[in-house]
Parts: C-alpha cells; structure tokens; sequence
C-alpha cells in the first residue's frame, strides 16, 4: 500500500461509465499504487469527438466505454494506439477484445432471452434456446422489443450477421418485428416491467438490467433463458488514447484493470461478469446460471452496424 502523502502523477481517464461505477476501481488502483486517477465523465460520442478536437493537447490517457460497437468506432476515428502487454493477452479473451490490440474488454454482459414464469410454458422454453427462435409464429404477440436506436441492439443484429449471414439476419429481425405485443421500449428495464405485468412474455435484455431489478424487486417473475449455440456477449472497455502524456501509467492502469482484484470491483458493481475468465461473478449473478459465449470477436458489432441498422431498417424495427 503507497501513502496517500506520496502520490505519483495523476492519469487521466475520459469515461463513458458512470462515476459509480468507475470511482470504487479507481480508489482501489490509487491504494496499491499510489498513482492518481482523475477522471471526465460524458457520453462516449462526446468524448470521442473531445479526443479528436484535443489531439496532442489531449490530457486524457485513458477512454473508457461501453459497448463493442463504440469501442470499434474509437479506434476507427483513430483517438487510440495499440498496446502490446502480455498481461492483458493473458487475462482477456481474444474475442473480447480488438485484434489489433487498440481496447480491451473489462466486463461482460451478455444480450439473451427473457421470459416470464407465470405464462411462459416449460415445454416453450426449449424454443428460447436461439435468437432466431423468437421469430417463430408461437411467440406473435407475445414479444417485447427495445427500440433499435440503442447500439446495445445494433450489435446484437449485427452479430447476427456475422454468425448467419445478412440474409438470414434480415428474416430472424422481420420475425421479430411480426411477433411484437406493443411499441418498443427505449430501455430494458421498463421491458422487463412489461414482461411482468402481463404486457408480452418474452423479450431480449442485457443481463445486468435484470440483476438490478430483481435485486430491487425479488418477487419479479421473471427468468433468464440463453441461447443454447452461443450468446451473444458485450463489454466494457478501455483503450489507452493516441497521445496519451502518462502512457506508461495508463497502461498499468488498465493492466491492473484485467486482473482478478480490479475485475471483481469493476464487474461486481453493475452485476456484470469479469471479462478475465479466472475471475467468478457476483454470487447473484452466478445464480442466472451458466451459458457458452458467442466467440465470434465482439469487433464485428462495430465493423458491422451500418449493415445492422440497414436490416433494422427495412424489418421496419424502430
């Protein structure tokens, strides 16, 4: 532990994740090394467009983001630099992070099926086991969708697309849009709601949506299903800026991110799931429990969202 009386200089993170959510990691990382984390908190466009505008004036060392797709398009608009770092290699998974080492995923949430207990079947539960199941004709009118506006659903098409193909990808989205109960949500939780109170049976979610509200209401009926061929992940992420002034510390900042003390902070607080594979979940969320990622590399919800939004689009999904 490094006295708080001798701190090193300060690196600074610009951040799409909410201070909540990022301050508990950063105290812990200041504690053991006595290297101080200041930080911005904003939208990630904001940022990055921030990033662009500052370019070598930049005091930002670090970008935090959530999302694939977003971190994708960082390193597209050329505001990151690859880093070569064995421990980061070592503790995130090839697919959760960009080939060309520019971010690394931190945690994970998975984009899967939820349904409610009261009215969902058990013997229908078998056809939550795949996206593409909810296209199927026994779910019109019983399906709740949040709006495709949200990247969370543009990657989660655009992975589609990656797995399937555009055209198969396109008639799993027009099943979708077919067997819709009600207009679309423009946030998971209130989908969730929906789904207990009677307004459809099934819709998709990202996990830690669920976790907050059973946590605040333990009497939701309602349960996680996951895809039997693989689920559909996503993550938070870092990526250490183009001119960063304390490179050095940046990453060990996010080194030390990637390892089992940060990730249990960094994951646990939003009932995530620790992007470092020898790192358990939260105990609730161990509970949801355990499915097959999808590893396909997550970069293909940014490399691809433009074709998602397109078969969004025509499957008149809004």
């Amino acid at each position: 532990m490094v006295s708080s009386a001798i701190l090193l200089a300060a690196v600074v993170v610009y951040s799409a994740r909410g201070e909540d959510l990022i301050k508990p990691v950063f105290d812990a990382f200041t504690k053991e090394t006595g290297v101080k984390v200041e930080y911005i908190t904003d939208t990630e466009a904001a940022l990055v467009q921030r990033l662009k505008g500052e370019a070598e004036r930049t005091k930002a060392d670090l970008l935090i983001t959530v999302d694939a797709g977003n971190l994708w398009q960082a390193a597209h608009e050329g505001v990151l630099q690859p880093v070569d770092s064995a421990t980061l290699t070592e503790n995130v998974p090839a697919h959760l992070r960009d080939p060309g080492q520019q971010w690394f995923g931190l945690s994970v949430r998975a984009r899967t099926v939820a349904y409610s207990t009261k009215r969902v079947k058990p013997e229908e539960i078998s056809s939550l086991a795949s996206y593409d199941g909810l296209a199927d004709a026994k779910w019109k009118g019983r399906l709740c969708l949040r709006t495709s506006k949200k990247v969370y659903n543009q990657s989660l098409v655009a992975m589609l697309v990656a797995q399937h193909g555009e055209v198969k990808a396109q008639t799993i989205v027009d099943g979708w849009v077919a067997n819709l109960a009600t207009e679309v949500f423009p946030n998971d939780t209130d989908l969730l709601k929906a789904i207990d109170a009677g307004q459809c049976d099934v819709g998709l979610v990202n996990t830690y949506y669920f976790g907050r509200l059973k946590r605040d209401k333990p009497e939701l009926a309602v349960a996680l299903a996951f895809p039997n061929a693989g689920v559909h992940v996503n993550v938070s992420g870092a990526g250490v800026t183009k001119y960063a002034p304390h490179k050095k510390d940046a990453v060990r900042l996010l080194e030390w991110m990637s390892g089992p003390a940060a990730q249990k902070i960094f994951a646990d607080v939003n009932l995530e799931y620790p992007a470092n594979p020898k790192v358990d979940p939260d105990a609730a969320v161990k509970a949801w429990g355990t499915f097959k990622q999808d590893v396909i590399n997550v970069s293909k919800a940014g490399e691809l969202q433009s074709v998602a939004i397109k078969v969004m689009d025509r499957a008149k999904y809004r």
